[in-house]
């Protein structure tokens, strides 16, 4: 087996706050170096010692789900209106980012079908086109290895999380706003009150890899856009490597010699502790404990002679 590098440390630019975060290889005996690529993403290369037949990574994180607000930034006044031009520094600098491949047919009368006012909000033209790719890309679960090209996602008017993030970045660069491919971790928590009207979300604590769409808007910085379910990203997408090709946002990528390989992977959330909210406040038991605990309290600063 050759070296191995790992992309399973949450990124830099994770709005989610990260409290704890470890990492277990088997093979144990190996080397590891902790890098980070040109993008600014944590790598792990590991290179076990000797021949192995199980290469195993654990990853085990601790993160507070705190509400984040998808839509807490402010836009500069000159790119406030689409289109609009990024300045000469900016131009430089994203250069990776808007880089385009080869426009074919499919593509090519998408974009032509796109919406494209003359004078128009950028915020509200962005959310539009995650939800448009959203709604004509259906979502599946597709094992295979590898990224659809944006012609064979439109084609067959579906993908996978990553096929329809690779299809929208190249939407946003050949529309002349920089992109890059986002991969990490998606958390879906079961909400405390189901909403009035629109979809109710998922009913058990759920998390999974998943694969979003950034877009760099001045002023706002890098904007996350998740094309599987037409939304902004928001305190469940965990970035664990951003890059401007996703081949640079593997979780694992290496080598090894000629054999049979047989791969799976697992994972599973807990709620490590849930602070009182208005949406879920104490139980009555938790009420009773409360008391208990109070009167066991009183009793000790009696015992003390504690007084006012």
């Amino acid at each position: 087996m050759g070296p191995q590098v790992i992309r399973l440390r949450p990124a830099p630019h994770s709005r989610t706050q990260i409290i704890s975060y470890s990492l277990d290889i088997t093979p144990k005996e190996h080397f590891i170096n902790w890098q980070q690529d040109p993008f600014g993403n944590f790598l792990a290369r590991i290179v076990p010692q000797e021949k192995t037949d199980k290469f195993e990574v654990a990853v085990d994180l601790v993160a507070d789900m705190a509400v984040i607000n998808p839509f807490d930034f402010f836009i500069e006044d000159y790119a406030g209106e689409w289109p609009f031009k990024y300045r000469e520094t900016e131009l430089a600098e994203l250069a990776p980012y808007l880089q385009c491949e080869p426009v074919r047919p499919r593509l090519k009368a998408y974009l032509a079908r796109l919406a494209k006012p003359s004078n128009g909000n950028t915020l509200d033209f962005v959310v539009a086109l995650n939800q448009q790719v959203e709604r004509d890309i259906d979502y599946l679960i597709r094992m295979e290895a590898g990224v659809q090209a944006p012609e064979q996602t439109l084609k067959l008017a579906s993908g996978s999380c990553r096929d329809s993030s690779w299809l929208l970045v190249q939407i946003l660069r050949n529309l002349g706003l920089a992109a890059r491919f986002v991969s990490g971790y998606l958390i879906q928590l079961t909400p405390d009150v189901k909403p009035l009207d629109g979809p109710a979300g998922t009913d058990v604590d759920f998390t999974d890899l998943h694969a979003w769409a950034e877009v760099y808007l001045p002023g706002a910085g890098w904007v996350g856009l998740d094309p599987t379910s037409g939304l902004l990203a928001g305190e469940g997408h965990i970035p664990l490597a951003a890059a401007p090709h996703y081949a640079s946002a593997a979780p694992i990528s290496g080598s090894h010699d000629q054999t049979e390989v047989s791969f799976d992977f697992e994972m599973k959330i807990t709620r490590v502790r849930e602070s009182p909210r208005v949406t879920k406040p104490y139980t009555d038991g938790q009420w009773q404990d409360i008391k208990a605990l109070g009167d066991v309290v009183d009793e000790q600063l009696k015992k003390g002679d504690v007084r006012l």
